[in-house]
């Protein structure tokens, strides 16, 4: 019997790809070869990110400037990651932009940030999660796509003193499903555990407080998406969500 090949405009990416001339740009390779440098340092705080990234677990993707027609195959792609049958793995997804030709701030990079989420819900083409609130300032609010709910969250160049939020020269999204937090939600005694031990790791390497709008998902004090792009300093974020609904 024939099988049937899945064909996609995707660009999903492993680690053997994001660092293959034949397959990415030179920028790319770069940006990941620095990427990969910062997540396995032995002092990195995310211990999860650093084992993920080991075990080539986490999948990439990058957009320029100019073109970001396929990233909503792509994360269609990383979602069908999950529908396998298979135990669970915890896959992240790590999005690279095209470095700026210069540094900018981060007002700049976290208004860029907030576009890339609004153009994938412009482009979905499937109902909000019925579970989750449509608006933000919801506390059980997720940013959605494909029906699926997403943790996000921005890393910059624009960082100085939030070390562990500067990856490399290019504005990079990390993408990751709700569903992967399993067993470690906010209130259970595993997330916890290591929500306290990433925290403090976190403390230790960026010489500041933990930013006072990162909690622990489901806190009714808590407004998720103010901890999708933190402030490099200890200032509540104000003002409403960039993020706009808009009904399908």
């Amino acid at each position: 019997m024939e099988t049937a090949v899945r064909t996609t405009k995707g660009k999903l990416l492993t680690k053997e790809e994001m660092t293959n001339p034949d397959i990415v740009p030179e920028w790319v390779i770069r940006e990941y070869t620095n990427f990969r440098s910062v997540v396995t340092d032995k002092t990195f705080p995310c211990y999860f990110g650093m084992s993920a990234e080991k075990k080539g677990e986490l999948r990439y993707s990058y957009i320029t400037h100019d073109n970001w027609t396929h990233l909503p195959d792509t994360l269609r792609d990383f979602q069908a990651l999950f529908d396998e049958g298979k135990p669970l793995v915890r896959h992240g997804l790590f999005l690279f932009v095209e470095p700026e030709m210069e540094e900018k701030q981060i007002p700049y990079y976290r208004e860029y940030f907030w576009d890339i989420l609004q153009f994938l819900h412009m482009k979905d083409d499937k109902p909000w999660p019925k579970d989750y609130p449509t608006d933000p300032n919801h506390h059980l609010w997720a940013f959605s796509f494909s029906d699926e709910p997403y943790f996000v969250f921005g890393n910059a160049p624009a960082y100085k003193q939030r070390k562990t939020r500067d990856l490399g020269s290019s504005l990079i999204l990390g993408f990751q499903p709700r569903r992967i937090f399993e067993g470690l939600e906010g209130t259970s005694k595993g997330g916890i555990m290591s929500r306290e031990k990433v925290r403090e790791r976190v403390e230790k390497w960026d010489q500041l407080p933990t930013h006072p709008n990162i909690s622990h998902y489901g806190d009714p004090n808590h407004r998720e998406w103010k901890q999708y792009f933190i402030g490099d300093d200890v200032k509540p974020i104000e003002g409403k969500c960039p993020f706009s609904f808009m009904k399908k």
